[in-house]
């Protein structure tokens, strides 16, 4: 039987990965993935043991992520002098920029929508998981996805879904 605590080791890499798909800071996210950890240790009575721990790591990083946006919501967003772009930066390269275009447009789409695609594009996470972790059901699942990429083709202006399969 592979222990508990080896367990959340090895799901750190991807927690880390989706928490910065989240964020869009390294900081925040490590921050948000070590507050994971911590919750998932401390309760780690509440776990049913015998299931795997990565969805119900990802549930509990879900809603540390949801209560952060809310308490942002009442306070205010801060911003992190380090992230401001300087006066005088070249221009990034063609695929870098696609890769910022979407990036960005992926920010603008509503948290629920948001969450799915991240989920299930780059965590690789399957549909029926994905849906667990969201706590809702998979046809909900399905709709944000479909509402998630079709968005996307929109403020991306492309005629297909952008290359946001599994990235894994």
């Amino acid at each position: 039987m592979v222990d508990f605590l080896d367990e959340l080791e090895a799901n750190v890499p991807a927690l880390r990965r989706y928490a910065r798909a989240l964020t869009r800071n390294i900081d925040r996210a490590d921050d948000l993935v070590q507050d994971c950890l911590e919750r998932a240790i401390s309760r780690r009575g509440l776990f049913r043991s015998g299931g795997p721990v990565r969805p119900w790591l990802f549930t509990i990083l879900t809603n540390l992520h949801r209560n952060a946006l809310r308490t942002e919501r009442r306070h205010g967003p801060t911003v992190d002098m380090d992230t401001l772009p300087e006066l005088g930066t070249p221009a990034p390269q063609p695929a870098h920029m696609a890769l910022n275009e979407i990036a960005r447009a992926i920010d603008t789409l509503p948290l629920d929508q948001k969450e799915a695609l991240l989920l299930v594009t780059l965590e690789g996470t399957p549909y029926a998981e994905a849906a667990a972790i969201l706590q809702i059901p998979l046809g909900t699942l399905m709709s944000r996805l479909g509402r998630a990429r079709s968005a996307l083709r929109q403020l991306t202006g492309a005629t297909h879904e952008p290359h946001l399969r599994t990235v894994k």
